[in-house]
């Protein structure tokens, strides 16, 4: 082998890189600052991949990768790291993707979220906060901070359902229970019913993938539990409108009206490259559920909803373009950045006029 694995963790830990592409037939590629980089290797080969791939899987993930085609787990690097792995086949051969997981949990403030409204939903005992974006947006760091501030400043118990776990958390003032799925419990649905019999205070649920989690999760905020959420979805509107969309028709006036009442708020972020400084930086769409949009949901008139946080400022409630453009007025992302995560470009593009891009 030409390299060690060892070797290029070290490179993706020291520089700070968020992930590791290991591919047949290119060199080693790290993204840093939100940009992929070759790094001055030679280009691998299929037995470094596999011998990459054997260094770090059990004998049960090496079976999953042979009947599956890959495999997705956690993977602790001696005392310097953590990271997600996702192990893949490609035309026959193996690949793996790495993130590496924070190990310092970040503040509110830190994140950038409006720190006096999320503290605010977090004192909240029952209901739904859901946190969407793409992949690679940030969502599981940002409910890892959330999850801490409860751990840090609240007598809860505190389960979480996750594929894999990737931040661990110690026990503060909460009790914690992580638990990932496939090794302590089947599925994420089985996993929230289960919780419900262990005295829970606040449940997170990794990802809301299929009709029945969602369910089970909604259910879970309707009885009497803080439960948190994330789905592959950008904007709040369009949340809401994928939820609903994975039930069928027949059901789908009536998971409207449990989701009007169980949900408390939708977080939605993106993950932009900085102008100012080296590293990434986050923008944030946020929907608090106010008795106006309450009834936006209920009667599916979701279209209106950028209109009501337009005018919910006060309740803490921001667009995600209009972050956008903070962020680019603040000059810490560029022009080019602004209008590549848009909801709106031509909205922004006019807004900008006079204004040297």
């Amino acid at each position: 082998m030409a390299i060690e694995l060892n070797k290029l963790l070290d490179v993706v830990v020291d520089k700070g890189a968020s992930d590791l592409h290991l591919a047949v037939g290119l060199p080693p590629v790290i993204r840093l600052h939100g940009r992929l980089r070759q790094l001055n290797v030679p280009a691998l080969t299929q037995d470094d991949t596999t011998a990459f791939m054997k260094s770090i899987t059990s004998e049960r993930s090496q079976i999953e990768i042979k009947e599956k085609g890959g495999c997705d787990f956690g993977f602790a690097y001696e005392k310097k790291a953590r990271f997600r792995v996702s192990v893949f086949t490609q035309k026959g051969n193996t690949g793996l993707t790495l993130r590496q997981i924070p190990t310092k949990l970040r503040s509110i403030e830190e994140l950038g979220l409006p720190a006096e409204t999320i503290k605010a939903l977090m004192d909240r005992p029952r209901g739904m906060i859901l946190v969407t974006g793409p992949t690679g947006s940030g969502k599981t760091t940002s409910l890892a901070t959330m999850i801490d501030y409860i751990n840090t400043n609240m007598d809860c118990h505190i389960i979480t359902v996750e594929d894999p776990i990737e931040y661990y958390h110690n026990h503060k003032k909460s009790i914690i229970t992580q638990r990932e799925v496939h090794n302590d419990i089947g599925t994420f649905a089985e996993a929230i019913v289960k919780s419900l019999r262990m005295d829970p205070d606040v449940i997170l649920v990794g990802e809301l993938r299929d009709l029945e989690t969602i369910s089970t999760a909604i259910t879970a905020a309707e009885t009497g539990h803080l439960v948190f959420g994330t789905l592959h979805t950008t904007g709040a509107a369009r949340t809401i409108n994928r939820i609903v969309d994975v039930f069928p028709k027949e059901q789908q006036e009536q998971i409207r009206t449990q989701l009007a009442s169980a949900l408390l708020a939708v977080i939605s972020q993106v993950l932009m490259p900085r102008a100012d400084v080296p590293g990434v930086i986050a923008a944030y769409e946020i929907m608090i559920i106010t008795p106006a949009v309450e009834h936006l949901i209920r009667e599916n008139e979701t279209h209106k909803i950028i209109s009501a946080i337009q005018t919910g400022t006060k309740q803490g409630m921001v667009l995600l373009d209009d972050s956008l453009y903070s962020l680019f007025t603040q000059k810490k992302i560029t022009y080019q950045t602004m209008m590549e995560f848009a909801q709106n470009p031509n909205d922004l593009s006019s807004k900008v006029q006079g204004i040297k891009k």
